[in-house]
């Protein structure tokens, strides 16, 4: 136990995840007499933590194009959809740090997958289908174990070949040696050349 240390550290402490399939009634201006398509855009939310769960509010735009009047004629009609959902978080362990930071990710963006004519044929019912995950982030305890100060993980090294430059320098400095040896050879052949030229005028 005396290796072991406790860390406190920012970590995801709990996750949710829902798919929800709401229907949405929608009245057009005109009696339809068919669909001829529905589709769903301007998608916006947010999210905030409540207890164990995280609410997600929203709003989306509902587009539905249309026949009436005997199919003699076309429209589209708009209606903007209000909707909140929740989300039950799930935690793994129970000692962490409540944190109200949560981040959201859209799965399935708001989707039609069906579009009917209500049986009193004025309406429209549509069914949206979505899908979010959520994470929640806090504070969390993480159990490490610590090595002594002197320890080191084992490393691996290839031996590298380094050429020495003894050579050179024993090669050069013998090299001036012999230069200087010869240097001095021929000053002394010199002055012997001197020395029997005066010995010879005597």
């Amino acid at each position: 136990m005396k290796r072991l240390r406790q860390i406190v550290t920012k970590a995801i402490v709990a996750k949710g995840k829902k798919r929800v399939e709401s229907s949405e009634v929608i009245r057009p201006s005109n009696v339809p007499t068919s669909i001829l398509g529905c589709w769903v855009i301007n998608h916006h939310y947010n999210a905030k933590k409540v207890g164990k769960y995280v609410e997600v509010s929203g709003k989306f735009d509902v587009n539905v194009w249309y026949a009436y009047n005997n199919h003699s004629k076309t429209a589209v009609h708009t209606e903007t959809v209000q909707y909140k959902d929740r989300i039950k978080l799930h935690y793994r362990d129970d000692d962490v740090i409540d944190s109200n930071d949560c981040h959201v990710r859209v799965l399935q963006q708001p989707n039609c997958i069906e579009a009917v004519i209500t049986s009193n044929g004025d309406c429209f019912k549509v069914v949206i289908e979505r899908e979010f995950l959520v994470e929640v982030v806090g504070e969390t305890k993480v159990v490490v174990s610590v090595h002594p100060i002197e320890y080191e993980e084992e490393w691996t090294f290839e031996e590298e070949k380094e050429e020495s430059s003894s050579s050179s320098s024993s090669s050069s400095s013998s090299s001036s040696s012999s230069s200087s040896s010869s240097s001095s050879s021929s000053s002394s052949s010199k002055y012997d050349n001197i020395s029997d030229e005066s010995s010879s005028y005597h």
